[in-house]
């Protein structure tokens, strides 16, 4: 199972399975083998293999945070949004869960592809109160507030991400656009010459040279 691991960080997926298949062999009840034999078949865009795998995972062990998360995410990028939220909630049950900002982060970004704003704002919320560092938390509960113009809040947000080592064009860009809306232009400048000084090949650079803000 080390090798698996060392071999899927390293993006070598045919070894780790290789690993992970010895593994199954020496313990056909491991269930940390079929948790990350499913992160491998996502990497391998194999959704049908890494389903089997996370069910047998969880089969195994159904107090498995990790194998819960993962399958969830796995549901939401299939857009199985009601599952979803059975998997996140299983995760977010287990005591001790060490990782729970990134589940209820992973679960509003999928709420939130969901159309479900109110839900997604609050998993976010929840997100940002245990880890308010994290870059993509900041960003996604500032997508949220924006798409409900809620723009003061999330202006509050998405400074935070630009004022760091995080910002990139995307968090830039959504700046961009919510000091536009609260008529802050020189703040808006000030994010637009960032945009096109850090990031000039990007599609939100090319999209604030020509004036189209609703890109």
């Amino acid at each position: 199972m080390e090798l698996a691991s060392g071999y899927f960080e390293q993006g070598q997926t045919t070894v780790a399975l290789d690993e992970i298949k010895q593994a199954l062999v020496a313990d056909p009840n491991n269930a940390d083998a079929y948790s990350l034999r499913g992160l491998v078949y996502m990497r391998l865009e194999d959704a049908g293999m890494a389903e089997d795998s996370f069910r047998r995972a969880i089969a195994i062990n159904p107090r498995d945070p990790n194998a819960r998360h993962n399958y969830g995410w796995l549901l939401c990028q299939q857009n199985h949004y009601g599952d979803v939220a059975v998997q996140f909630t299983e995760a977010l049950g287990v005591p001790g869960y060490t990782d729970r900002a990134k589940t209820l982060m992973t679960q509003g970004v999928c709420e939130l592809k969901a159309g479900q704003r109110p839900q997604a704002e609050r998993s976010l919320q929840q997100a940002y109160e245990i880890d308010a560092g994290n870059p993509v938390v900041g960003f996604n509960l500032a997508s949220v507030l924006a798409q409900r113009e809620e723009w003061s809040r999330a202006q509050f947000y998405i400074r935070r991400v630009n004022n760091s080592a995080s910002a990139s064009a995307e968090t830039l860009w959504l700046g961009i656009k919510i000091e536009r809306k609260l008529n802050n232009r020189e703040a808006a400048a000030q994010l637009g010459g960032q945009l096109q000084r850090r990031f000039p090949q990007s599609r939100e650079a090319t999209a604030y040279e020509r004036g189209n803000f609703n890109d």
